[in-house]
């Protein structure tokens, strides 16, 4: 039986009487299209009907009635479906109606529903058509299609390509995201928008590598707060012998210590020092530097939180990256109110704590050499000389300028296009620097145009993975082996994974030598990377879309509501992550550790946060979580709940998504079109229980939200900002609310209900027993974090007909206790990640 022949009467209702209609089944219809998958389905004596009594109706009898017509449910209509599942919608509606079936939600509750064996036999039908879709696909352009590098790797590749550290977030593209992460094929196309935006970051790299200006003055200067006109116009400022107190800051007010008479002229590295002590204290004071421009309506950027200890002096040294045109302001960070100090209060009567700064000495930039490093990089040993049309810029010169051009384009586009290169590759941009010189172009200006050329090639701006040619077709044990990476295609995926750029030239000289694919070499060199300092890209880049952490400014605390949140905590709550994750990974702990861990890498402002005693300072350290804590793996960390949270309330209904998603791999379907969000009530009259209770009743939602609500409703007793809370905030009605002695604008709202039931009957009453329900099978753990790592890592989602390579993945690090670095491992040595 065709395909075609069997979708006709699959979505086809048949004008026949209601009781035809139920004693018909889907059994032919299904053995139809299995047999000609290569599969078959038994049936018990009882359940053998003839073949055109079991080939027709199991849409019609039980979908056409919700999902067709002109107001179908859901905005599904069953009948559009189409037998072609080479279509990308196509393929999405059918694994959309083979999840419904799989998970039980369709049919509804209430409605007609199919035996068992008649839904086995369709799902087993869909997925054998889904999977010969995709072995055809694969058969002609692999799995893992062709995508460029997005902002985060092309910047690192740049980097390791020219020896620059450039700002190129103004001039290149943006990424868009899809399978959660900006490493999607999907998404990473191109345009010639996109070229102008490429052409303008090459111009920007080239500048700095080739540093045709005179080398940057360098400044070192000591400022003396005294003498900034920023310390004497309010009273939060006390001028002493040896330097300025100040009291309290107030960003908004533009009460803080702005040094004027720095601004910065070159971009570069910049070493501040910073004389220092705490002033009527016996404890630490904290303060943080920002940086900014001339114009103080220009936002300002965090570059850092220290702390100044009573006693002696204490000298504060941090080297910070900026641009042209910046300087510095230094802001307190004490419990003092700026508006204390208004009126008839005067600062000398003042006892409370404060900073004083004494000194603060500048230098920069910070060059070693000159021409710097990346300048040798690229062109090696060739001076510089006076340009010819401008002499007080610089250029490299050449003696031989086609040889030298040749050398330097040869070395260059080998580690540009991330493989060995032919005379055919190079030719195309060396007779572009002969067109130029020929024109009389200057070597470095001819040259230029050739390396521009490089860095605009689709061989530097695609990760385009070649596969071994060994003359293979037809079985598919020879696609197979005709699909794998060849060694330069695995350097590149292998260092795009985990240091979102380029391979260094160890992976190059493996790849050259035809040893980097072998298991051991594999297993050696992914060690090797994730103790390298660029393995940090993975952590922020990976475990940053994993968790949404790239969503925390998405939304602000209400002032009112949640008072107590700051930069600090902010800043704060983002690193717990980081550090916890790389924890995990450096030590192959556990996957359970994520969703529930006896310790976490926390400072002093996030235990007073989460009400942890005996952790103080800004330095995070390993800490070990009392048992009373509510804390432990990474849903109960400040900065997960703040991404799955608004400024003003949390939702079930996020936190639950976010948890189905990013933990468990089973996103829940969109909902219906034309259903009405629920909004959380902050006047404290109605609970977000009572609110989706309501909701439940809407058949369409009650299916869905019998999965999401429950991990959303274990996550409640956690705010906006993460911390622990008994009952919700409102600004309406409920009894008032005292911290620390002081009375809050917000009230305490109705009790916080953290119970409810999972979709197969488990029962849980708070979070610690939500997580011990998801810890009693932890392979969907490790099955849904494989599956996003090989998202990550290969710009393409894993397909129905990869799930035996998933479970074997899964296999292997059950029995590493599912330890996540041994994870790591199983990833890089599957064919899914060797393969194309």
């Amino acid at each position: 039986m065709s395909a075609n022949r069997i979708w006709q009467l699959l979505v086809t209702p048949l004008r026949v009487s209601h009781a035809a209609r139920t004693n018909m089944m889907v059994a032919a219809i299904v053995l139809g299209g299995l047999a000609r998958c290569g599969l078959t389905a038994r049936a018990s004596a009882a359940d053998a009907t003839p073949a055109d009594h079991l080939s027709r109706k199991f849409f019609a009898q039980y979908c056409h009635a919700c999902h067709a017509g002109a107001e179908p449910k859901g905005d599904f209509q069953v009948d559009r479906l189409t037998p072609d599942f080479s279509d990308r919608e196509s393929l999405a509606q059918w694994l959309n109606v083979a999840e419904q079936l799989k998970a039980g939600t369709m049919p509804p509750r209430g409605k007609p529903r199919p035996a068992d064996h008649e839904l086995q036999a369709l799902t087993k039908w869909i997925d054998g058509q889904v999977a010969a879709a995709e072995a055809a696909r694969r058969a002609r352009q692999g799995r893992a299609v062709m995508r460029r590098l997005n902002q985060a790797e092309y910047t690192n590749t740049v980097r390791d390509l020219l020896g620059v550290d450039v700002e190129l977030t103004d001039v290149l593209p943006d990424d868009s995201v899809a399978g959660g992460f900006d490493t999607s094929a999907e998404t990473l196309q191109f345009s010639s928008y996109q070229l102008d935006s490429y052409l303008a970051a090459a111009n920007r790299v080239l500048d700095e590598a080739l540093a045709g200006g005179p080398r940057p003055a360098q400044v070192k200067r000591r400022i003396d707060p005294r003498t900034e006109i920023s310390t004497r116009r309010h009273g939060v400022y006390r001028h002493l012998d040896d330097g300025v107190a100040v009291f309290s800051s107030d960003l908004a007010s533009n009460i803080q210590i702005v040094f004027w008479k720095f601004l910065t002229r070159h971009r570069g590295k910049y070493r501040f020092r910073i004389s220092t002590y705490a002033y009527q204290s016996d404890k630490p004071v904290l303060f943080h530097i920002n940086g900014g421009t001339s114009n103080l309506g220009d936002p300002p950027y965090l570059i850092g939180y220290f702390e100044a200890p009573p006693g002696e002096p204490t000298i504060i040294e941090f080297v910070e990256q900026m641009e042209a045109g910046r300087n510095i302001r230094l802001l307190v960070d004490t419990e003092a109110r700026v508006r204390d100090f208004q009126g008839d209060r005067a600062p000398a009567d003042y006892q409370g704590p404060g900073l004083v700064v004494q000194w603060v000495d500048i230098e920069g930039p910070l060059e070693d050499s000159w021409p710097p490093p990346g300048y040798r990089l690229l062109v090696g040993d060739l001076p510089q000389a006076p340009a010819p049309d401008n002499p007080g810029r610089r250029e490299v010169v050449s003696r031989q300028p086609l040889a030298d051009a040749e050398a330097i384009l040869r070395k260059f586009t080998r580690r540009a296009f991330r493989r060995a290169v032919t005379d055919d590759d190079v030719r195309p941009f060396l007779d572009r620097v002969r067109a130029r010189l020929d024109e009389g172009y200057s070597f470095e200006r001819a040259l230029r145009v050739g390396l521009k050329a490089v860095l605009v090639s689709p061989n530097f701006l695609f990760l385009r993975e070649n596969v071994y040619s060994d003359g293979t077709s037809g079985s598919e044990g020879e696609l197979a082996r005709a699909a794998a990476l060849d060694e330069f295609a695995l350097a590149s995926r292998l260092s795009y994974f985990l240091w979102s750029s380029m391979p260094d030239e160890e992976l190059f000289q493996l790849a050259e030598q035809g040893n980097l694919s072998r298991p051991e070499t594999l297993r050696g060199q992914v060690e090797r990377m994730l103790s390298d300092p660029k393995a940090a890209a993975f952590t922020e880049n990976f475990a940053g879309q994993w968790l949404g952490l790239r969503d925390i400014d998405a939304t602000l605390p209400d002032r009112q509501l949640y008072p107590e949140y700051d930069d600090l905590l902010r800043s704060s709550m983002i690193k717990e992550v980081y550090l916890f994750f790389d924890e995990v990974l450096k030590n192959d702990l556990s996957l359970a550790n994520f969703v529930s861990s006896d310790f976490s890498v926390i400072n002093g402002r996030l235990a007073s946060h989460y009400g942890i005693p005996g952790v103080e300072g800004l330095e995070f350290r390993k800490v070990a979580l009392p048992a009373d804590s509510h804390r432990g793996g990474v849903m109960t960390m400040a900065a997960i709940l703040k991404v799955t949270a608004n400024g003003t309330t949390t939702s079930p209904i996020v936190r639950g998504t976010w948890v189905l998603d990013r933990l468990l791999g089973t996103p829940p379907p969109k909902p219906p079109s034309g259903v009405e969000a629920v909004e959380p009530d902050i006047r404290g009259a109605t609970t977000i229980r009572e609110q989706l209770a309501r909701h439940r009743q809407v058949e369409s939602c009650a299916i869905c939200h019998v999965a999401i609500d429950p991990p959303g409703f274990a996550l409640e007793n956690y705010d906006v900002i993460g911390g622990w809370r008994e009952h919700y905030r409102s600004i309406g009605e409920g009894a008032p609310a005292t911290v620390a002695g002081r009375r809050m604008r917000y009230k305490l709202g109705p009790p916080v209900d953290a119970g409810d039931v999972l979709p197969d009957g488990r029962r849980f009453r708070n979070i610690e027993e939500f997580q011990e329900l998801l810890l009693s099978d932890r392979d969907p753990l490790a099955r849904a974090l494989a599956v996003k790592l090989l998202t990550y890592a290969t710009g393409s989602p894993p397909a129905t007909a990869d799930r035996p390579e998933v479970e074997s993945i899964v296999a292997a690090v059950r029995g590493q206790d599912y330890g996540f670095r041994s994870l790591v491992h199983a990833i890089v040595q599957s064919d899914l990640f060797r393969h194309k």
